[in-house]
């Protein structure tokens, strides 16, 4: 449980970096972002298997450089589902989840090396 809210709160604060990073992201408030992270993972989660596994044959043909593109729609579709975050732009359509998911790794790690009694535990047999 404690493990979920430190995610959503290093993907909260990612999302703010990519704020401050690319003009056409807009994050309103706080919360927004707290929210919008929320989305992204459900987005995520349930919507983008469906998809990479839709543009497969795209993705081959041009050695992976389609999957930025699911992960640009993935983003985009999420800031449709949460007011106070919008996002425009080709350039952030593109660079603004790779950015997204670079910030979260470092600040993921962060937390994990902060905060080792919050790590998911792994179950050996």
């Amino acid at each position: 449980m404690l493990g979920t809210l430190l995610t959503l709160l290093a993907t909260a604060l990612s999302l703010l970096v990519v704020d401050i990073i690319f003009p056409g992201v807009n994050l309103a408030t706080f919360p927004a972002a707290l929210i919008a992270a929320a989305s992204i993972g459900v987005v995520n989660s349930v919507i983008k298997p469906t998809l990479s596994a839709l543009s497969m044959p795209l993705n081959y043909i041009s050695l992976g450089g389609f999957s930025l593109v699911v992960n640009g729609l993935c983003f985009w579709l999420a800031s449709m589902f949460v007011p106070g975050f919008q996002v425009r732009g080709l350039l952030e359509f593109i660079l603004a989840p790779v950015i997204l998911s670079f910030v979260n790794t470092l600040l993921s790690k962060y937390f994990a090396e902060r905060f080792p009694s919050f790590q998911t535990k792994e179950v050996s047999e």
